[in-house]
């Protein structure tokens, strides 16, 4: 995808996403990077969804609930806009989830609809050959996005892959490297309940954390859940996976 900075009225668009902002180290001030990408494209809402290059997804920040619920349901079910943005590196514009010209995400659209989104689009997060993600805008009514709203996301998605591979290269220098990406743009986060819930899975099944993860989310597609639901009951030891299959059981077997 090309570069967004190489005319004037891009240009321009960086230094209203910029002032929008707020300056640098003015934490009372800076808006959230989410909330200002709906603002600036006069869309309903925004989220980052960070993928890496083994295939994990990780929320890096949403605007509102529904956006969050957007990438809840992206990392459940492994299907959307973000991730069909970051597969193919470029944008991806639903104008009418309810009614689309071509279903191309069974689970993921009803779901979404039935939360509130009603058109949807997705944005890489590319700088050079490095693809880290993607920006999602969502509408609460139908209609494709106009040139100055594309424009303008285009803007704040090479912004928002700038600073996640700064985010990045600077905790990988740092003696606590989480709290270096500790931010609301950068910090490639699933919620805790979930990190928690895979390290006891790879424990109860013998198994590395990443698939015991993919395991988790395999039984909440298979239960129409949300992985954070399902993870919450395998914490609260409701739930325990065993090593003969890739459900859990009644939690009163856990130890």
């Amino acid at each position: 995808m090309a570069d967004p900075f190489e005319n004037e009225a891009d240009v321009d668009r960086l230094s209203r996403v910029l002032a929008l902002l707020g300056p640098d180290g003015d934490d009372a001030d800076r808006r959230s990077f989410c909330s200002v990408s709906a603002s600036v494209t006069a869309m309903t809402g925004a989220g980052i969804l960070l993928m890496g290059p083994s295939g994990t997804l990780a929320s890096a920040g949403s605007a509102d609930a529904t956006s969050a619920v957007i990438d809840e349901l992206q990392f459940t079910f492994g299907e959307g806009p973000s991730i069909d943005a970051h597969r193919d590196g470029g944008p991806v514009v639903e104008p009418d989830l309810a009614q689309p010209d071509v279903e191309r995400w069974p689970a993921f659209a009803p779901r979404a609809v039935r939360a509130g989104v009603l058109a949807v689009c997705a944005f890489p997060l590319v700088v050079g050959a490095a693809r880290v993600g993607a920006i999602h805008l969502y509408r609460d009514r139908t209609g494709p996005l106009d040139a100055e709203q594309h424009a303008d996301a285009l803007v704040l998605a090479a912004v928002a892959a700038r600073e996640v591979l700064g985010a990045q290269s600077a905790a990988a220098r740092s003696v606590d490297p989480i709290g270096a990406l500790d931010n609301d743009l950068a910090l490639p986060r699933l919620p805790l309940v979930v990190h928690q819930a895979s390290g006891m899975v790879a424990v109860q099944l013998g198994v590395p954390v990443d698939e015991a993860l993919l395991r988790i989310r395999a039984r909440a597609f298979g239960e129409d859940r949300a992985v954070s639901g399902l993870a919450a009951d395998i914490v609260a030891r409701r739930l325990r996976f065993h090593d003969t299959d890739d459900g859990p059981s009644d939690g009163t077997e856990a130890t």
